[in-house]
């Protein structure tokens, strides 16, 4: 039930994020599949990313990090049907504000 409520409440963020960030669009369904698949590209390549750019990330005092989730969005996009992504930009500024709605509806939700 947990898993669910989890899916649930990504898909939601998701949702909202596209809202506010300019050049983000995405449908219901694809707010659902997008949800599994950004948790999937969290799990297995996020963690490969950020040993091979390390020495980047340490240097920029852990920014580049941003840029490795606007990649995983960009990513996303190109994977997931009925979710675009205008261009670095917005992937950059849907990464950040979905952290932020994401982080706020858990807090609220699950705890």
């Amino acid at each position: 039930m947990r898993l669910f409520l989890h899916w649930i409440v990504s898909a939601i963020a998701i949702i909202i994020t596209a809202f506010i960030v300019p050049g983000a669009y995405i449908s219901l369904g694809g707010a659902l599949i997008l949800a599994v698949v950004l948790g999937a590209l969290n799990l297995i390549l996020r963690p490969i990313l950020f040993i091979l750019t390390l020495p980047v990330t340490i240097v920029t005092l852990g920014l580049f990090s941003l840029v490795i989730n606007a990649l995983l969005v960009l990513l996303a996009g190109a994977i997931v049907p009925g979710f675009a992504v205008a261009g670095f930009w917005s992937a950059l500024l849907f990464s950040i504000v979905l952290t932020i709605v994401h982080f706020v509806f858990h807090v609220w939700s699950l705890d």
